[in-house]
């Protein structure tokens, strides 16, 4: 990897010729001006930020693909867009400007947080934010986009015992598919939190992909169940920085 570049996509530029290796997959939380308070700041992206990107990716050629398409599209020419957690502001900020420019985005939800709260990001000091509730998610749908799995609670899956973590990761993705009656295949590993008996009921539970913190690009020969993803935000600290304050304050 170049050691110029930068770990976080905020341009085109500095990517190109990563781009050209493989099939990227990139990473956002949350959108809009940053509350008060906030704690994970870098979990924010600007409108305005997110409307640049999308418009550069646009202009040299690149198109929105499902999780799993983007992975067998040629190196250079497909795009995957990943939204973790399900906020509101995803439906308020992101969703017209990814229609605006003709995109698509697959939205990993924690099904039994629906219409509720970032409970997991409060108990580690970080300020409220809601989450789209079910209707919001039937729009996002209607409006094209998709929908995944990131479990039922946003747990550290490694440290579960395993009967609780298959209950996390199958029941997220039946929820799921009963209340939005559409195919759920792509799975999110919360905080990029995973190990090969974690993939492994991942894989048991019929999920197609799966996607982690992991820095990179995929070809047909990644792995599906460890995806690589590029954490596409403002130039500042990367998200292992973020993971590692979250396993701080754990701790």
């Amino acid at each position: 990897m170049n050691g110029d570049r930068p770990q976080n996509f905020t341009r085109l530029e500095p990517f190109r010729d990563l781009f050209a290796s493989g099939a990227p997959v990139l990473t956002y939380h949350k959108f809009g001006s940053r509350p008060r308070g906030v704690r994970l700041k870098g979990l924010y992206l600007a409108t305005r930020l997110l409307e640049a990107q999308l418009g550069e990716l646009r202009a040299a050629g690149f198109a929105s693909r499902g999780i799993g398409d983007v992975i067998a599209s040629p190196a250079g020419s497909a795009i995957g867009l990943s939204i973790d957690d399900g906020f509101q502001s995803v439906f308020d900020e992101a969703l017209p400007v990814i229609r605006r420019h003709g995109m698509t985005a697959t939205l990993y939800l924690v099904a039994d947080r629906l219409g509720g709260w970032n409970d997991w990001e409060q108990s580690l000091g970080e300020v409220a934010a809601p989450l789209m509730t079910r209707e919001g998610v039937r729009e996002w749908l209607d409006a094209g986009q998709r929908i995944g799995a990131h479990t039922l609670t946003h747990p550290w899956l490694t440290q579960l015992p395993k009967p609780s973590a298959r209950e996390e990761i199958t029941a997220s993705r039946a929820r799921l598919e009963d209340w939005f009656q559409v195919p759920v295949v792509d799975f999110c590993y919360p905080y990029g939190d995973w190990n090969d008996a974690v993939r492994g009921i991942v894989r048991e539970a019929g999920y197609a992909t799966a996607v982690t913190t992991d820095f990179g690009v995929n070809t047909v020969d990644t792995d599906r169940w460890a995806l690589r993803r590029i954490t596409a935000r403002h130039r500042s600290r990367n998200l292992r920085s973020l993971v590692a304050w979250w396993r701080r304050w754990r701790a």
